[in-house]
């Protein structure tokens, strides 16, 4: 059946591939988002969530919306945003769907309401966020959880993504593969933690998949496995770029530590940004990862593997040539 739809966060890395894969598929799309879509301009309404009457006015005449939108980044200031964007955005759009009358909401929240090092939580897993995003998400998850539990027709589907790469992207994996790709990256740690990661191609055509969910309330991480070590992903980088003799400098994860910390007072005092943070160091030395046991009873088969997607991601960004 096809669809009216609106996504909240339509211009940013994930919502693009979404958007591409709902209009392959023959459903009519609007973005909502505070940046115009570089991609879609002509389906893009530009506003903010915390604006109650923009989306009221926006969502009106949809079928289904997708809440993607959200302040995620590790050094947002003020941190007041976390809340003002993530949940005062979350309960806006819910006062817009009952406006409309829409029954149907999938929305993506994180894997940062697990804490660090928690082993490979479950969606039944406790939670506690590690930092200020995680705990405006897992709030934010809270307020859409008593929507669905207040009306059997609801169907609302929260989706956890673990960190998610691909092309036309700029986060933390291309940066690691920008630093691999030039001879900069410095290892910190051993490199035997873990990290679950997921392909944005994939997981677009998982959240295409999740619009056959019917009425309740689904909670599902989403990464694509096996999981690997940062060793394992440097190893598959090095290779893309024909690297493999190629030895890096590494720092014990003390010093890194250190360094992270002392890159945190710097920016207080300067109130400038900068790419080494503590907990930057934190997250990059920590096991991240997730079970997906409950994807799995989904039925839904990614496009693509792990490795196939950082080596197709590796060729589109740095042309470079497959081995």
């Amino acid at each position: 059946m096809i669809m009216k739809i609106l996504i909240t966060g339509g211009s940013g890395f994930i919502g693009t591939r979404l958007v591409g894969e709902l209009l392959k598929a023959g459903h009519q799309v609007t973005i909502f988002d505070k940046n115009n879509s570089s991609k879609y301009p002509e389906f893009t309404i530009v506003d903010d969530v915390r604006e109650k009457d923009a989306l009221i006015k926006a969502v009106a005449g949809h079928d289904v919306i997708y809440h993607l939108a959200a302040e995620h980044a590790d050094d947002v200031r003020p941190i007041s945003l976390y809340h003002d964007v993530n949940v005062i955005g979350a309960k806006n759009l819910l006062a817009a769907a009952d406006n409309a009358g829409i029954n149907k909401i999938i929305f993506t929240s994180s894997v940062a309401v697990y804490p660090l090092n928690a082993g490979e939580p479950n969606e039944d897993s406790p939670v506690a966020p590690f930092n200020e995003y995680g705990k405006s998400k897992y709030v934010a998850e809270q307020v859409f959880e008593k929507w669905v539990s207040e009306d059997a027709s609801r169907s609302l589907t929260i989706v956890r993504p673990c960190v998610i790469f691909g092309e036309d992207n700029r986060g933390n994996v291309y940066n690691l593969l920008s630093q691999i790709y030039k001879n900069k990256f410095i290892m910190i740690g051993a490199g035997r933690n873990k990290k679950s990661m997921g392909y944005v191609g994939n997981i677009a055509h998982f959240l295409t998949f999740a619009l056959d969910f019917g009425p309740g309330f689904k909670l599902l991480n989403y990464a694509d496995k096996p999981d690997l070590t940062t060793n394992e992903l440097i190893g598959i980088a090095k290779n893309a770029f024909g690297r493999n003799g190629d030895s890096e400098l590494r720092i014990p994860y003390g010093i890194g530590l250190l360094g992270g910390l002392a890159f945190d007072l710097l920016a207080n005092i300067s109130g400038k940004s900068f790419s080494i943070s503590s907990i930057r160091i934190k997250k990059f030395c920590a096991d991240t990862t997730i079970s997906t046991s409950r994807l799995l009873e989904t039925d839904f088969k990614p496009p693509c593997t792990l490795k196939q997607a950082l080596e197709q991601t590796i060729k589109t960004e740095f042309s470079v040539s497959n081995k």
